[in-house]
């Protein structure tokens, strides 16, 4: 690390600090940030300066960072106050050009989406003893309605009885601007859907059209749902996550490792774009790794390690 900070650093952190009332825990980390590229274009070449890097140093820094190890969200981090002091001494005249300003950061990597094993739901489902109250039918229509259809909260949400067609087997649900799509339905959701709406309306006095209704006959708020989807799943799953988006992602799973095409999948989750429907077929290619992990002879062998077979296909 240099001895002292550069001019052309402290003049920047003296305008974040002074006119820019940065706290005192960002300068920190902005100097610090600032501190370790200079000392990694110093160790290329000491005749380098702020004024005289330029955009491959800052190219190779970027690749020395992940190469260490540190998350793409650090390492975009870094480059922010990177880019920030260059737009500081470009505005000031400290420098003649800015290294950092046709650079773009590394891809943040999206988690895989969270989803319950099929057996899991199972035994929810099958296995776990339901009441006979009103309450335990309507969470249990719950649970079988984003399992079954792969619908959002807010759609769910905002279905009425005449958004049910028993005739055809389907639910008409509106998604995300205002868009209207069918999505059909089996024999086990329009029983439990038939016998979860004579025991509401023989015991709940509604107070609105909706078909999920509360205790009181209202209709259902995103918290309530959340918080009973939450409670059920708690039975069957120990997973940090248990949320009804879970059971949107474990429905899209279960019809991928079913060999439902991704054209169809889409349809139904009510996705615009093809490309956010492809996270599901990562998912279940984790399943198929983990399941060649296990049941390979050969994969238990050698280090417990799982060979690459999506890059060998052929």
């Amino acid at each position: 690390m240099p001895d002292a900070t550069p001019p052309i650093v402290a003049s920047f952190l003296d305008y974040l600090r002074y006119e820019r009332r940065y706290s005192a825990q960002t300068l920190t980390s902005y100097g610090t940030d600032l501190q370790l590229f200079e000392a990694f274009f110093r160790n290329l070449d000491e005749g380098l300066t702020w004024a005289t890097v330029d955009a491959d140093v800052v190219r190779d820094w970027l690749e020395h960072q992940m190469d260490r190890g540190n998350s793409a969200a650090t390492v975009n981090r870094r480059l922010s106050a990177l880019r920030a002091l260059y737009r500081y001494a470009m505005k000031h005249h400290l420098v003649n050009r800015d290294p950092v300003r046709v650079l773009r950061g590394p891809k943040k990597s999206k988690p895989l989406p969270k989803f319950l094993k099929e057996g899991d739901m199972n035994r929810l489902l099958d296995d776990i003893e339901w009441g006979d109250t009103f309450a335990d039918r309507r969470d249990r229509l719950l649970l079988l309605l984003f399992y079954s259809t792969g619908m959002r909260v807010s759609e769910l949400i905002g279905l009425d009885d005449a958004d049910v067609d028993y005739a055809r087997g389907e639910i008409r649900v509106v998604g995300k601007g205002n868009k209207q799509r069918n999505i059909p339905f089996a024999a086990e959701l329009h029983e439990e859907l038939q016998r979860y709406q004579a025991l509401r309306d023989s015991s709940v006095e509604r107070q609105v059209p909706a078909l999920i209704v509360s205790d009181h006959g209202r209709r259902m708020t995103y918290a309530q749902v959340a918080r009973c989807v939450k409670q059920r799943l708690s039975l069957v799953t120990t997973q940090q996550q248990r949320s009804p988006h879970v059971l949107r992602h474990t429905f899209a799973t279960a019809m991928m490792n079913h060999d439902a095409g991704l054209e169809t999948v889409q349809h139904l989750l009510g996705h615009e774009s093809l490309r956010t429907t492809t996270v599901y077929t990562h998912t279940t290619f984790e399943q198929l790794r983990q399941v060649y992990a296990q049941a390979h002879p050969r994969a238990k062998k050698i280090n417990n390690k799982t060979p690459d077979i999506e890059k060998n296909d052929t």
